[in-house]
């Protein structure tokens, strides 16, 4: 990807999430800023989801996961899920969470934030799923302010893909 459309897209800016699914005994989490609603009637909202990732195929065989918004506050759920320590099917063990009332999805204990969610339809989008989501069940545990990708040092382009922030160019 050329440096002009990098930043390009670098200038979309989105909260930050983490996306958490469970199947059988592994439970997992992985940063997510791909999210927005995209329905008010009924509510619905999309998160892509990479086609490689393990939680995509535990979205697809399960049909649920939960949306954790990441606050402020919780930056440390960002750090954590987007370093090499969380680069495991089962990487929720560090982490302190809740499972959810009805689909048992995990809800991190730092998130401001988290829905429980059921996905109603997907679609293949390039190298990433869309999976369109309906809330079931929304927990408020925190009053913060959502971290966006603007107070990040780094913004995600896909895949492998980063854009490291020249403070200069961006404030």
């Amino acid at each position: 990807m050329d440096n002009s459309l990098a930043r390009a897209m670098a200038a979309l800016t989105t909260g930050i999430y983490v996306l958490t699914v469970r199947e059988l005994d592994r439970c997992h989490g992985m940063s997510s800023s791909w999210v927005t609603q995209v329905s008010g009637d009924p509510v619905l909202f999309t998160a892509a989801v990479d086609n490689a990732h393990f939680s995509n195929g535990v979205i697809a065989r399960t049909g649920a996961f939960g949306m954790n918004v990441v606050g402020r506050r919780g930056k440390q759920l960002e750090d954590y899920f987007y370093s090499d320590r969380a680069r495991r099917e089962d990487n929720l063990k560090e982490i302190d969470f809740d499972l959810s009332p009805t689909l048992q999805v995990p809800w991190l204990k730092l998130a401001m934030v988290s829905i429980e969610s059921r996905v109603v339809d997907s679609h293949i989008a390039g190298d990433h799923t869309i999976f369109v989501a309906s809330p079931v069940n929304v927990r408020v545990a925190a009053n913060d302010r959502p971290l966006t990708s603007l107070e990040l040092d780094y913004v995600y382009l896909g895949g492998k893909n980063l854009l490291a922030r020249d403070r200069t160019g961006w404030d």
